[in-house]
């Protein structure tokens, strides 16, 4: 069978593609006139359009975001992909940031604590997904665990604790009390520009 159809096909010396014998020299005919292959990929594009495929495909540019020089055909995955300048978010707090940032920043971002509700115990963000699915709801090293009354209570059917009503309270009055401080420290380093001069 090979040998069959190495009689019925000829390579054409232009294009390098197997065309039918019978049709070899009607097709080199129109590829010699019509077609060029591209110096740098090797495609074989029409010669009429060789110059716009060379401007659209392998033309060096510069990424607008980081200024490394690359083929125009690459920069749309460059500026998508591996930029170290595209902007990429924390999977922590969802900031925005460079993505040559993001390990530095994630690496501070994710020893953040912030407390489980179940436990009452403060997770650092980085471990709040495996500590989740793990969480038995009892509060440790708390005085209400030493009773040891929650698991009981909880398989006969008793609601798990609710998160206390004091935080958004206690947050308020750290906020205000941060506001005051900031204020009096302005007005007394006010008071003492003015003394000095």
């Amino acid at each position: 069978m090979e040998i069959a159809s190495d009689e019925t096909t000829r390579i054409c010396n232009h294009c390098d593609r197997a065309i039918p014998s019978s049709n070899i020299d009607l097709h080199y005919a129109h590829c010699s006139r019509n077609l060029e292959k591209c110096n740098v990929c090797g495609d074989m594009v029409p010669i009429r359009h060789a110059k716009e495929h060379f401007l659209n495909t392998h033309a060096p540019v510069a990424c607008s975001l980081c200024s490394a020089t690359m083929e125009r055909g690459n920069l749309d995955i460059h500026k998508g992909e591996s930029c170290p300048q595209r902007i990429v978010n924390c999977e922590f707090c969802e900031f925005p940031l460079p993505a040559i940032d993001l390990a530095e920043h994630q690496e501070v971002c994710g020893n953040r604590t912030e407390m489980c509700y179940q436990c009452n115990r403060y997770i650092r963000l980085r471990e709040r997904y495996n500590h989740a699915s793990r969480c038995t709801g009892i509060a440790e090293n708390n005085v209400e665990s030493s009773r040891d009354v929650g698991a009981p209570e909880r398989e006969q059917g008793a609601p798990r604790r609710q998160p206390p009503e004091y935080s958004r309270k206690r947050l308020i009055f750290t906020i205000a009390v941060t506001g005051i401080a900031v204020l009096f420290g302005s007005l007394f380093f006010q008071k003492k520009a003015e003394a000095s001069e």
